[in-house]
C-alpha cells in the first residue's frame, strides 16, 4: 500500500480528514509513523480552521438577526454535521442563502464589514465578499446553467424553503443555524456538484457530502419527493452513473430498499469507471484542466441559422460545455436546446 500517493491523492481532493478517519479503523495494515504524524498534524489544523469558522458564522448570522435578516446557510459547514467527524471536514466558503428581501438587506449589511467586494452577477443574485478573511457568498437563487427543466425544480426548491418553511437547523454553539430540508439538501448538493462537474470540475470531497447526507438521513427522508424531483429534473441517468461510483468506489452502501434511485445499478459501472477516472485526472473541482482554449473554442455550435435567436442565446451564453465532460452525459445539451425550442 503507497501511502504517500494516498496522501497525495487525498490532499488533492480535500478529503485529508475523511482518509484520516478511516485509517484509524485499518487493523491489518500498519500506517508508517512519520505519515501518521503528518496527517495527524493536517486533522489538527482542519479542526482549528473548522472551530473557527463556526464561530464566525454564529457569530455573523446572530448579527444579522439582530439586524432582522434571516439566511440559511447551505453547503460547507451545514453538510458537515452529517459527518461523523464535522470538524475534519475540508472547509471552503461561507455560502448563504436567503429570500429576496433578506438577499438585498444583507447586502447592505454585509458590505460595510468587507475587505473586499466581488463583482455581482445581479441576473442569478450571487455577489462574493471577504470578511474577516473568510470568504462569504450570498445566493438570493439556487439557479444553475443547466437545462431550464432544472432550474424550475431548484425555484421549487426556493418556494419550499421560503414560503413553506422546509427548513432544518443545526446547533452551533449555542446559535441556531437553518439551512435546507433534507431531501431539499440532498437534491440541491447533487445538483450543486453536477453542475461543477460539467462547467470546470467536481471533486470526491463534493460526492462525499452528497452520499453522507443520504446517509446520515436514510431513516427520515421522504424517498419519493427526492425521486419526483430527479424525475422532474431529467436526471436520473446522472444520478444513477454517480451513485454507482460511490458505491463501487467509496463503500456507500444502498440507502433504502425498494427505491430504483437510492440502490446500486450495476448497468452503470462502465460510466462510473469513466466519471472517476475523469475526476482523478481533472482534479479536485477541476484545477488539473486546462480551460483556456474553451472559452475561445467552446465545443457547442455557435451558429444555428435554423434555430430561433431564443437557442442561438442559449447556446452562446448558457451552455457552453468543454467536450471532456460533456463526453459523459451528451443528453443534457439536447435537453437543454429542446427546452428553448418550446420555450420552457
Amino acid at each position: 500500500m503507497d501511502f504517500n500517493e494516498i496522501y497525495r491523492l487525498a490532499q488533492e481532493q480535500s478529503v485529508v480528514g475523511l482518509v484520516a478517519a478511516g485509517l484509524e479503523h485499518v487493523a491489518d495494515v500498519k500506517v508508517p509513523q512519520a505519515m501518521a504524524l503528518t496527517i495527524a498534524g493536517e486533522v489538527l489544523q482542519l479542526e482549528q480552521r473548522n472551530s473557527a469558522m463556526n464561530q464566525f458564522v454564529a457569530r455573523l448570522v446572530g448579527d444579522m438577526r439582530k439586524a432582522g435578516i434571516y439566511t440559511l446557510l447551505v453547503k460547507g459547514q451545514a453538510v458537515a454535521q452529517c459527518y461523523e467527524k464535522p470538524l475534519w471536514r475540508a472547509c471552503g466558503d461561507v455560502d448563504f442563502f436567503l429570500s429576496d428581501d433578506n438577499y438585498e438587506k444583507a447586502k447592505a449589511f454585509l458590505k460595510p464589514m468587507a475587505s473586499e467586494i466581488e463583482k455581482e452577477y445581479v441576473g442569478a443574485k450571487h455577489l462574493g465578499m471577504t470578511i474577516d478573511g473568510w470568504v462569504v457568498e450570498l445566493h438570493g437563487s439556487l439557479r444553475v446553467g443547466l437545462p431550464n427543466r432544472i432550474n424550475r425544480e431548484l425555484d421549487e426548491i426556493y418556494t419550499d424553503t421560503f414560503k413553506n418553511g422546509s427548513v432544518r437547523s443545526w446547533n452551533n454553539n449555542g446559535t441556531q443555524i437553518l439551512t435546507l430540508s433534507k431531501e431539499n439538501d440532498i437534491v440541491y448538493v447533487f445538483v450543486h456538484f453536477f453542475n461543477h462537474f460539467y462547467k470546470v470540475g467536481v471533486g470526491l470531497r463534493q460526492i462525499c457530502d452528497w452520499c453522507r447526507l443520504m446517509w446520515t438521513y436514510r431513516n427520515e427522508i421522504d424517498v419519493k419527493k427526492i425521486e419526483e424531483r430527479i424525475k422532474r429534473m431529467g436526471l436520473v441517468s446522472e444520478w444513477k452513473a454517480f451513485y454507482a461510483l460511490a458505491s463501487k468506489y467509496l463503500g456507500m452502501p444502498d440507502v433504502v430498499n425498494g427505491s430504483w434511485l437510492m440502490i446500486k445499478d450495476s448497468r452503470f459501472d462502465k460510466k462510473a469507471d469513466r466519471i472517476l477516472e475523469f475526476v482523478l485526472k481533472s482534479g479536485n473541482m477541476g484545477h488539473n484542466r486546462d480551460m483556456s482554449h474553451f472559452s475561445k473554442k467552446p465545443y457547442l455550435v455557435r451558429k444555428c441559422v435554423s434555430m430561433s435567436r431564443r437557442v442561438s442565446d442559449l447556446i452562446n451564453h448558457a451552455r457552453i460545455f468543454p467536450m471532456d465532460s460533456l463526453r459523459f452525459f451528451p443528453r443534457i445539451m439536447w435537453n437543454g436546446v429542446r427546452s428553448a425550442v418550446k420555450g420552457e
